[in-house]
């Protein structure tokens, strides 16, 4: 019996306003905020024009030894954990992987991500690769990957070892729920107990830089307007004022 663990999930409400928010400004936010490390580097866009976010199911991955691990990919499927972190699947889940940048072995392909959206989820992170690439961009997911392989996920020098437990990702830290932002920008992740007012203060962001785009748009002057100065403050309340966000 493989023993895996759910995860506590954050009210859906807060992923949804932290996809609207998207991940530059995220990491910017959270910068601030003191969390310089919040950025998984690594895994790129594989299908542009996707942001999503949601709480993290996380998959480790750790070195193979031959006699700890079935090589191939159909025995004994039930003991091979990288099946089990998607029977925690949850509508609007993301699955973060720590596949130890292994450029050889495919994670996941077409099937079980076909699994995974059936389910609800609705993207995938991984440091390293999928397989069946081509098909996997088909299916509506957002996928941040390193790379592609036409290996399967044990075949070369990886296994995966533990499900919902904290995992590096990319070199970041990614406990279990935390909530995941990520677009064409790369992913975020970003700890539940900061998120509210992460997002409190990336609307109040997005507003300024609302008008300010406006201004540029129209050849204000940048040093007014980017970033929004004391000078333009006054402009800017009128304006709120004006499309009834006073």
């Amino acid at each position: 019996m493989v023993e895996t663990h759910d995860i506590v999930r954050p009210p859906a409400e807060l992923s949804a306003a932290l996809a609207a928010i998207g991940s530059a400004t995220a990491s910017g936010e959270l910068s601030r905020m003191g969390i310089r490390s919040a950025f998984i580097r690594g895994p790129v866009s594989v299908t542009p024009g996707v942001r999503v976010a949601g709480p993290a199911l996380t998959l480790q991955f750790l070195p193979k030894r031959e006699d700890r691990y079935p090589v191939d990919e159909y025995e004994e499927p039930e003991k091979q954990l990288h099946r089990h972190v998607m029977y925690h699947t949850r509508p609007g889940d993301m699955i973060v992987v720590d596949a130890r940048g292994d450029m050889s072995s495919g994670v996941f392909g077409e099937m079980m991500l076909t699994y995974f959206k059936g389910r609800g989820g609705a993207g995938v992170v991984v440091d390293g690769c999928l397989r069946d690439t081509g098909e996997a961009k088909q299916l509506g997911l957002g996928l941040w990957i390193r790379g592609a392989t036409p290996n399967f996920h044990a075949q070369t020098g990886i296994v995966p070892a533990a499900v919902n437990v904290p995992v590096a990702c990319g070199g970041t830290l990614v406990e279990p729920g935390d909530i995941v932002v990520a677009d064409d920008d790369g992913a975020v992740v970003v700890p539940v107990k900061l998120a509210p007012a992460l997002v409190a203060h990336a609307q109040e962001h997005a507003e300024w830089e609302e008008f300010s785009r406006i201004r540029l748009a129209e050849g204000g002057d940048m040093r007014l307007y980017y970033p929004l100065s004391d000078e333009a403050r006054p402009e800017y309340e009128r304006w709120r004022a004006e499309q009834g966000r006073a």
